[in-house]
């Protein structure tokens, strides 16, 4: 069905400016002055006075079913895509994870094939899990035959899925050549290792050990070192969920290097600090994620960082687990599935949070949220409003108040690590108005 939008506020990057905006066959047709556009026979017409009209939201790191020994991950991409479109998120990047010495080709079809119910755009970072022969290769086709723009590789969780830093570079040096990108998780794998040990075997199992077990230094080496191959490589570089204010300041100057660094933070990081892991297991088993909370200090760094444009966008890591599968690790932190679920908070916790108090800009938020987004990873049709592109919009009512819990959310899960806390503002997809 076609569309008019009257009176909308249009916001994209530094750009505000009054419009009505007329959408056919999914597509922006026309953006003209307020009062121009006249509605037409069999066109749905919205009035959007005093309510923000946003491109569609954009969320590069997601989990969906992802597989843990604790089940798959409380979203699936049924009810995943539809907790995306609940945040105002048209379109999420989502992950393949190839098995060690598996095809990545054969990977991405196992993938595709879970997504299927799938009701947003969709696309997946390559996963590699250890260097093959033929990686030089298969790396090729991925990009050259089947659209994969992005590789990820994790410096942690080495005894399954992890890499060192000698592969990392091969995979920079390839990525470089195919002009693609690499998502580097960025933890320093065997100090984390040996301190999980540490405090298993003097019974040291409360989740506050997770915290403790991933101090802020064995992100920000990791991101040192990674910086350090990127300036010999010249490879496009995204670091994913920076939590710590001595990895963002690297990251800043490896930037004004001028470097090709991208980086994100996440709205867990941005809101909490190590304090969440103070009370019973129930309490602070749901803030169980990787990295984990850090001190306040690393808090208000990063929302300076947020503001100077260290960070190019705020993802979400989105990866639910319900009480009883974070349970599994009732006796033991190491079994605690790592994860929590934002994708349908961020937008709007990012205007409480961030614009409200004038942390961020309006412009700045919107970037954040999708304009960003859709320049890294190539979504040229998407991230701005503009004639000829993706005309699933956003409108934004800030007016709109709401304290978050898990009765009111829609993603599969009963819990919700933002429970309580009360926001200002909601967006919807024109589409659902």
């Amino acid at each position: 069905m076609n569309q008019l939008i009257q009176n909308a506020h249009v916001i994209h990057g530094d750009e505000r400016f009054d419009a009505d905006i007329r959408i056919e066959n999914g597509k922006i047709s026309a953006l003209e002055k307020p009062g121009t556009l006249e509605p037409e026979p069999g066109e749905r017409v919205f009035d959007a006075v005093g309510k923000y009209v946003l491109p569609g939201f954009i969320d590069p790191h997601v989990h969906l079913s992802l597989p843990t020994p604790a089940g798959l991950s409380a979203d699936d991409f049924k009810t995943g895509s539809r907790t995306a479109r609940a945040g105002g998120v048209i379109h999420m990047i989502d992950f393949v994870t190839p098995q060690r010495g598996q095809s990545l080709i054969e990977a991405l079809k196992q993938r595709k094939d879970e997504a299927k119910e799938c009701r947003t755009d969709l696309d997946f970072h390559m996963g590699i899990s250890g260097w093959l022969p033929d990686m030089e290769r298969q790396m090729e086709v991925c990009v050259k035959e089947h659209g994969i723009r992005s590789f990820k590789t994790y410096l942690a969780y080495r005894q399954n899925m992890g890499i060192g830093y000698q592969e990392l570079e091969k995979v920079m040096q390839v990525a470089a050549r195919l002009d693609s990108l690499v998502l580097v998780h960025a933890e320093e794998d065997e100090p984390i290792e040996a301190l999980r040990k540490e405090f298993v075997e003097k019974g040291y199992t409360h989740p506050r050990y997770h915290a403790l077990s991933r101090p802020p230094e064995t992100e920000s080496q990791a991101v040192k070192k990674v910086i350090e191959l990127v300036r010999k490589t010249q490879c496009k570089t995204y670091f994913v969920h920076i939590s710590s204010a001595e990895s963002a300041r690297l990251i800043a100057g490896g930037k004004k290097e001028g470097l090709p660094l991208f980086a994100e933070t996440c709205p867990q990081y941005l809101l909490f600090d190590d304090q969440v892991y103070e009370g019973t297991f129930e309490q602070s088993a749901p803030y169980v994620f990787s990295p984990p909370a850090r001190p306040s200090y690393h808090r208000e760094e990063l929302w300076k960082h947020l503001a100077s444009g260290t960070f190019d966008t705020v993802a979400t890591d989105h990866c639910p687990f319900t009480m009883q599968q974070k349970r599994e690790g009732q006796d033991d932190f190491t079994r605690i599935p790592n994860g929590a679920g934002s994708l349908e908070f961020r937008a709007r916790l990012l205007y409480s949070f961030g614009v409200l108090p004038q942390k961020i800009t309006l412009g700045k938020w919107v970037d954040l949220l999708s304009g960003s987004a859709a320049e890294i990873f190539g979504l040229g049709n998407k991230g701005r409003i503009c004639v000829g592109n993706d005309a699933r919009l956003v409108v934004f009512d800030p007016n709109v108040q709401e304290v978050l819990s898990v009765e009111n959310q829609v993603q599969n899960c009963d819990i919700n690590i933002y429970s309580g806390l009360k926001t200002y503002g909601k967006g919807s997809l024109v589409s659902d108005l």
